[in-house]
């Protein structure tokens, strides 16, 4: 995330890992921009003397959905942040979006824009299997099905963002994996994606950490770079 609170620290540890591969988070929801504010006006709070995006998710889309918002302010913020990564001498693999906002068509194609001006050709597909879970998992665990109804509701736009990487030159693998089960993953639901997977290559999101009652440290605190991993 270009304009995350540990955006600095984040640069430094990527580069104890030059064999990873890093990619751009793409931010237009639930946080600050880059940019200034009258650069990017459809994007940010009005009324506020710093600028912070204007959307959570829900209002993000029925505007995205509508086109209620300006693809030249997403693509000029979207290049900024992409920018801001390689100019701390990270070398971007590819861009994806927090939320997973580029999977509305009216977001995708300035992000792909943004990217390929930047030298980014590749991106993530935010779009699962029809069946990312068999039937029996999904009806041992209720909470995960209004997730699951969204996800599918929202599939509706999988062909738009197949055409529109296909037509742009970008690679993107066949999915994503896991985004049903955000807040719920434990290691039944992996097991149970992983033999659910169809064949092709496929993205598995997730977000690894270990919070206990005893461990009171920042996540960032809990980072060892030489693992990879969590240590708390």
């Amino acid at each position: 995330m270009a304009n995350g609170p540990a955006f600095a620290e984040a640069v430094e540890l990527a580069k104890t890992v030059p064999q990873l591969s890093i990619g751009c988070h793409v931010v237009l929801i639930d946080g600050v921009p880059v940019l200034e504010k009258h650069k990017i006006q459809s994007l940010v709070n009005a009324n506020e003397n710093n600028a912070s995006f204007r959307d959570g998710l829900k209002s993000f889309a029925v505007r995205a959905i509508a086109g209620q918002m300006s693809q030249e302010a997403i693509e000029t913020e979207a290049t900024a942040q992409i920018r801001k990564l390689q100019a701390a001498g990270i070398v971007v693999s590819h861009v994806d979006t927090h939320k997973h906002t580029h999977l509305f068509p009216h977001v995708l194609k300035p992000v792909l824009r943004a990217a390929a001006v930047c030298g980014v050709r590749a991106v993530r597909n935010p779009f699962g299997p029809r069946r990312p879970l068999r039937s029996s998992q999904l009806l041992a665990r209720p909470g995960l099905w209004t997730r699951y109804a969204e996800m599918r509701v929202l599939s509706r736009f999988a062909s738009k963002f197949r055409k529109a990487v296909d037509g742009q030159g970008f690679a993107t693998p066949d999915g994503t994996l896991g985004i049903e089960v955000t807040g719920t993953l434990d290691e039944t639901l992996f097991l149970a994606i992983a033999e659910a997977m169809p064949d092709g290559t496929w993205e598995f999101v997730c977000h690894p950490a270990i919070t206990t009652g005893s461990c009171r440290r920042q996540r960032r605190d809990c980072i060892d770079p030489a693992k990879s991993s969590y240590r708390c």
